[in-house]
């Protein structure tokens, strides 16, 4: 008599079931180049940034036309089977972790630059377009993109849409949804679908800030009608220490309250610095407790203004020393320790997990004092590096995945820190989206009518929950769950997610 199949042996036989249907039926309208399913062929999907949760997708879809992304929406629909669109991969909150008995379309090669328009100051682009390569593009028309996220060299202008990405010129210039007019895509139906337009409004409701920031649940984008605006004449970058958390953090809201709004002003912390200096030699005071770099562009004699004024902010609130840049090569070097961060945090932990939420400015330094104490009570390292003129905070935890209970830590830092943030008056996230890092956190910042209304607007683009499911709403069960956790002093993290 044969012993009963174990539910690990079940499911693994249910796997190979779907998988053998979904591939028959997605052969029928992709070539055999364009499909993966063997495990050496789909490993390289299992995560995107986040890389302590991983899960291969059942198979991976590789199109190279509109009429193939339309014909596997078709396909998976007619299957009810998942799909999880993916860009580039470089999101941080696991946007882009396939479903395991779900579809992965990739949208890389979808890469071209379709026009750029030098008299409307616009750019349309596919999806699978470079962030810098937008830029590259407009350069030689005298214009560029302003969002510029750390990972612009690599992530893409359809994962940005999905996350509504920043960047370190986000102050001034705004996020995505501030730079892009028209959206279009398709449904998980495979029915074309187009947001915005190419005018500066639209007719009817704002549905072009609801796909934006809409983590890939609601439409699959293929094309994507950016702004371009003029270079500056001139970008000149302040680097200022400070020997004391509190008075940089007061600093950066006094030049906000001075009416001052500069092109960027961030902020790191020491141990940041240590590691960025070591990597990229970047000409940072080490020993400094927190820097500013506070920007300035325009013309010449806005520039020159400008600088003056926030350098008599910043020497009235503290600053223990001041230095401008002296030409161009000067303010890239300042900033190329601020863009090489996540890497060089890399260099100096065999792990990391970036966070990212939002306070208002005034707290800067309560949250940094609170994440100092924090790291004493989970006996993990922090370092700290954000986006200060808008309070978009990047703590980034050091960890070794490899030994479970140091990833259980960090699990509880990250979640105290976002849950922190929500205390003082801010948000779960500010522009890598919730994901599945931040499920448990959604439910502390809103309430079970909130979700539903979220729920309310996936139903209408997605009825059976097929695109990115599982994702960036918590159900009303975990939110119950998470609750009971914190009632008994604990946390519930990712039990059904694979970790690294």
């Amino acid at each position: 008599m044969n012993a009963p199949l174990s539910t690990e042996q079940q499911d693994q036989i249910q796997r190979a079931e779907r998988q053998a249907q979904v591939v028959q039926a997605l052969t029928a309208v992709l070539p055999g180049h364009a499909l993966l399913w063997n495990t050496e062929d789909t490993t390289a999907y299992e995560c995107d940034g986040l890389t302590a949760y991983r899960q291969r997708p059942l198979v991976v879809a590789l199109p190279e036309t509109y009429a193939e992304i339309q014909a596997v929406l078709k396909t998976c629909y007619a299957l009810d089977v998942p799909v999880v669109a993916r860009g580039a991969g470089t999101g941080l909150s696991g946007g882009a972790m396939p479903h395991k008995l779900g579809v992965t379309l990739s949208l890389a090669k979808f890469n071209k630059i379709l026009k750029v328009d030098t008299l409307a100051r616009t750019a349309l682009v596919q999806g699978g377009v470079r962030n810098l390569a937008i830029s590259d593009a407009a350069a030689p028309h005298g214009l560029y993109y302003a969002p510029d996220p750390s990972s612009q060299i690599a992530c893409t202008i359809g994962g940005n849409v999905a996350e509504n990405s920043g960047g370190v010129h986000c102050l001034k210039y705004g996020l995505t949804v501030h730079n892009v007019l028209k959206v279009k895509g398709f449904t998980i139906e495979g029915d074309e679908v187009e947001f915005g337009s190419d005018a500066l409004d639209a007719a009817g409701l704002d549905l072009l800030s609801i796909i934006i920031g809409s983590e890939g649940m609601l439409a699959v984008t293929t094309e994507v009608t950016v702004k371009l605006i003029p270079k500056p004449q001139l970008a000149r970058c302040i680097m200022a220490s400070f020997d004391d958390l509190r008075k940089a953090g007061d600093a950066v809201a006094s030049i906000i309250a001075a009416g001052i709004i500069p092109a960027g002003l961030e902020m790191m912390d020491q141990p940041m610095t240590a590691a960025v200096e070591d990597f990229v030699h970047a000409g940072y005071d080490l020993s400094a407790a927190a820097i500013l770099l506070c920007e300035s562009d325009g013309t010449v004699e806005e520039v020159e203004e400008e600088i003056g004024r926030m350098r008599e902010v910043l020497m009235r609130c503290g600053a223990t020393a001041i230095t401008v840049s002296q030409n161009e090569a000067e303010r890239l070097r300042f900033w190329s320790g601020r863009k090489n961060a996540f890497p060089a945090s890399g260099r100096i932990s065999p792990d990391y997990m970036c966070m990212d939420s939002t306070i208002p400015r005034k707290r800067l330094a309560d949250i940094l004092l609170a994440i100092a104490e924090m790291e004493k009570k989970y006996a993990l390292r922090c370092a700290n590096v954000f986006h200060a003129g808008d309070g978009n905070l990047h703590p980034l935890i050091l960890f070794d995945a490899n030994d479970a209970d140091q990833l259980h830590r960090c699990e509880l830092f990250g979640a105290e820190i976002l849950e922190t943030s929500v205390a003082m008056g801010g948000s779960v996230t500010g522009e890598h989206g919730v994901g599945i890092e931040k499920l448990n956190s959604m439910c502390v910042q809103f309430s079970a009518e909130e979700n539903e209304q979220m729920f309310g607007v996936k139903r209408a683009f997605d009825a059976r929950s097929l695109l990115n499911p599982g994702k960036v709403i918590p159900t009303l069960n975990r939110c119950a769950e998470y609750g009971k956790m914190l009632v008994r002093g604990g946390k519930i993290s990712h039990p059904d997610l694979p970790r690294f």
